[in-house]
Formats: C-alpha cells, sequence, structure tokens
C-alpha cells in the first residue's frame, strides 16, 4: 500500500513559471508506479551484470564495433536531458536556499511535487536505468571496464528508485549537482565520439567535479544525520546509511581512478 504522507510547508509550493506539460505530470501516480515496481531494479541489475561481462566475454575474440556515431548521438541526448532536467531542479533549488535556507533545501520533499521539478525528480530516477547503455557501449568498442564504473551505474539505479519511492530527502540535491556534472560529463563523451580531441586536463577537471559532487554528497549525509531527529528532516537509518555507503565507496573509487589515470607511477596517492 502507497504510503503518501509528506512533510511539505505550503509556502515552498509557490508557482515559479511552470510549464503545462509539467504542472500536468501526474507525480501521484509516479510514485504509485514507483512504490510497486522498484524492486525490478534488482532485476535490472543483475541482467546488467550479466549482460555487459557475458558480453566482453563474447568480444574476446572479434573486432571491436566503431559505433562513433550512435555513441556520440546517445551522449548527446543524455547531455540534452541532464542540462534541462538541472535548469528545472536548480530553480526549485534556488527559490529554497534563497526563502528558506540550506538544512530546508536538504531537507525538503517538495521536488518529488512542486510543478517546475516533480516531472524532473520521476526522469531522473528512470535516468539512472538507462545511463546504463554507457556500458553496452564500452564493453562493444572493447574499451577498458573499470569497476567504478559498473558499481556507481548499477548502484545508484537501485538507490535512486528506492529514494524516489520513498520521496527521501536530500535527493533534490543529489538530482541537481548530478545532473550538471552529467550535463558536462556527457557532452565530453559527445565530443569525442566526435573525433575531436580534447585536452587532457579537461578530463581531469570532469573527475576532479565528480570527486567534489561525491564529497558534497557524503557531506549533506552527515548533515542529515545530525538532523534527522527534527520533525521537518525525518529519514530512515536504512537510507542514511545506504546512501552515505554508496557515496563513501564512490568517492574513495574515483579518487582512487583519477591518483591511477593522471598521477605518475612514482607519485603515492593521497587519496588511499
Amino acid at each position: 500500500m502507497l504510503n503518501m504522507e509528506v512533510n511539505i510547508d505550503p509556502s515552498e509550493l509557490q508557482p515559479l513559471g511552470e510549464f503545462d506539460f509539467e504542472k500536468n505530470f501526474n507525480h501521484l501516480a509516479a510514485r504509485k508506479w514507483m512504490e510497486e515496481n522498484w524492486q525490478k531494479s534488482f532485476i535490472f541489475s543483475i541482467i546488467y551484470f550479466i549482460l555487459i561481462f557475458g558480453i566482453q566475454h563474447f568480444m574476446k575474440e572479434r573486432r571491436p564495433f566503431n559505433l562513433r556515431v550512435p555513441l556520440a548521438l546517445w551522449s548527446f541526448s543524455l547531455t540534452l536531458f541532464s542540462f534541462i532536467a538541472a535548469w528545472r531542479i536548480w530553480k526549485q533549488m534556488a527559490f529554497l536556499l534563497l526563502t528558506k535556507g540550506f538544512k530546508r533545501s536538504v531537507c525538503s520533499q517538495s521536488f518529488y511535487v512542486h510543478p517546475v521539478s516533480k516531472l524532473w525528480m520521476y526522469l531522473f530516477a528512470i535516468s539512472k536505468l538507462v545511463e546504463m547503455g554507457d556500458t553496452l557501449f564500452i564493453v562493444l568498442r572493447k574499451k577498458k571496464l573499470t569497476f567504478v564504473h559498473w558499481y556507481h551505474h548499477l548502484l545508484s539505479m537501485v538507490l535512486s528508485w528506492y529514494g524516489y519511492k520513498n520521496m527521501s530527502i536530500a535527493v533534490g540535491w543529489n538530482a541537481a549537482l548530478n545532473l550538471v556534472i552529467h550535463s558536462v560529463t556527457y557532452f565530453y563523451y559527445t565530443v569525442t565520439a566526435m573525433g575531436i580531441r580534447v585536452p587532457r586536463s579537461i578530463a581531469m577537471l570532469i573527475t576532479t567535479a565528480q570527486m567534489v559532487q561525491m564529497t558534497g554528497f557524503v557531506i549533506i549525509n552527515i548533515f542529515v544525520f545530525f538532523w534527522k531527529d527534527d520533525k521537518l528532516c525525518q529519514t530512515t537509518w536504512l537510507i542514511l546509511f545506504l546512501s552515505l555507503g554508496l557515496y563513501t565507496t564512490l568517492l574513495a573509487l574515483f579518487c582512487n581512478f583519477f591518483a591511477k589515470r593522471y598521477l605518475s607511477g612514482t607519485q603515492k596517492s593521497k587519496c588511499n
């Protein structure tokens, strides 16, 4: 049975220039669907895991596919989605920061129901399943498949679906930051897929931004830990544990990836 109880200050739902298709989006039906289907994220995860390593094994003795055009189109479509979704969610985020302060921007569930952001929060959760397609391009082109790549795709999807089902707090910040980083990251993938050489420093900056993002998520979860007894900032120990665990491990993995890829072998990683 769907628990529709939320704790939202009506003043957080002021009109912010929403479009009709956003305003008409039925967030109650979307949440009901997620409540009934979020467990399928585990099935998708198992299929994803078997598929990518199965294809990788299949491609072992075969020539890699080129796939430059499909990859460029795929990456550009995700660039466009991430940019638009970031713009709409940040509209509500900026309103909360300016009128309610940082704590309320973290604790507010208004992102799930506000006419501007409610559609994009749902699509953000769904996009975590779509983004698993990134890995198919890697294994079909016989590029190096890193642990951090498939680990973050797999667990982010499960946690995003579970978080949307529960209208978890702090996910507004999660979506707002992640979509901005993805806008840049997928644009980088689009450009490189087109055969345009990009300076190594740009790739370093993108990885650094991902580490900063994970650091931000860890810090926000620490704030939530201290605020969780506030009736306007309630969460469960399970969600807090899963979220903090995921972003702490991702921070360590991205840090290790940065050290191995961009620092010389003679330098010791300060991330270990």
